[in-house]
């Protein structure tokens, strides 16, 4: 009998809020990386025919120009619509326990607030942009890929 081959799909589009200004920090050897959340809202209408909203947070990680793009354009409650791929990662936190994280790495972020010109006047939203990836070792690869993050944002320990 034939072995069936699963097709290797990880891909997630979201749109929601941040839920906070993003987080930008430059890795070791210079890579520039934004961590943030966002609130993704959903409403619909319960059994007895009530509207309710369910509320998904999503943690997200760019790397790169992407990731400056961000801390140049994002705020709390920026809008934006992301597009990338599941990610998880291990941490080691101060008591020594371990966590583990799920959370989207980006591969496109579009700002969907108005920009507002010198005059004052809004324009369109931002433009899209996308990651630039480059060649890098695989030791640097791999820090990219596992940043020395613990779980509320700051530097820790990788396991």
């Amino acid at each position: 009998m034939a072995e069936l081959k699963m097709p290797e799909i990880n891909t997630v589009l979201i749109a929601g809020n941040l839920t906070r200004d993003p987080v930008y920090r430059t890795t070791s050897n210079g890579t520039p990386v934004v961590n943030f959340y966002i609130a993704s809202n959903r409403r619909y209408r319960d059994g007895q025919g009530q509207w309710q909203e369910d509320v998904c947070y999503v943690g997200v990680v760019a790397w790169n120009r992407l990731a400056e793009d961000c801390r140049n354009n994002l705020r709390k409650g920026s809008a934006v619509l992301v597009d990338g791929e599941l990610q998880s990662r291990t941490l080691r936190l101060e008591d020594g326990s371990l966590r583990t994280i799920v959370e989207i790495k980006a591969h496109r972020i579009q700002f969907l607030n108005k920009v507002r010109s010198a005059n004052g006047r809004s324009t369109s939203p931002a433009p899209n942009v996308d990651e630039m990836r480059e060649e890098s070792s695989f030791e640097e690869r791999l820090e990219d890929e596992f940043p020395p993050l613990r779980a509320d944002g700051e530097e820790g320990v990788n396991v």
